[in-house]
């Protein structure tokens, strides 16, 4: 049986890895975002497609560079922390 302890090391440690695996995607979304917003007030086009096509576009191709790292962070900690307690290493 797991302790309180390890249990909530390993919810921070998965926690962790999600934020450190969706900082690429989002911080691609946040940056096309304000550039659109910026010139969609420097120009007064209003358009919703204006924004969302490129923020998709840039999310599709920032996921795509850094699906490597995605997987080799995911592969690491699964290897490290879940395999070990599902076989009883740790």
């Amino acid at each position: 049986m797991m302790s309180d302890g390890q249990f909530y090391d390993t919810l921070r440690q998965g926690l962790m890895t999600a934020v450190l695996i969706s900082v690429p995607i989002l911080t691609a979304a946040l940056l096309v975002g304000l550039v659109i917003g910026l010139f969609q007030a420097l120009t007064s086009i209003q358009e919703m497609t204006l924004t969302f096509v490129p923020k998709l576009l840039a999310i599709v191709a920032v996921f795509w560079v850094s699906m490597g790292f995605m997987t080799k962070t995911l592969v690491d900690f699964f290897g490290q922390q879940i395999i070990p307690m599902i076989i009883g290493a740790s």
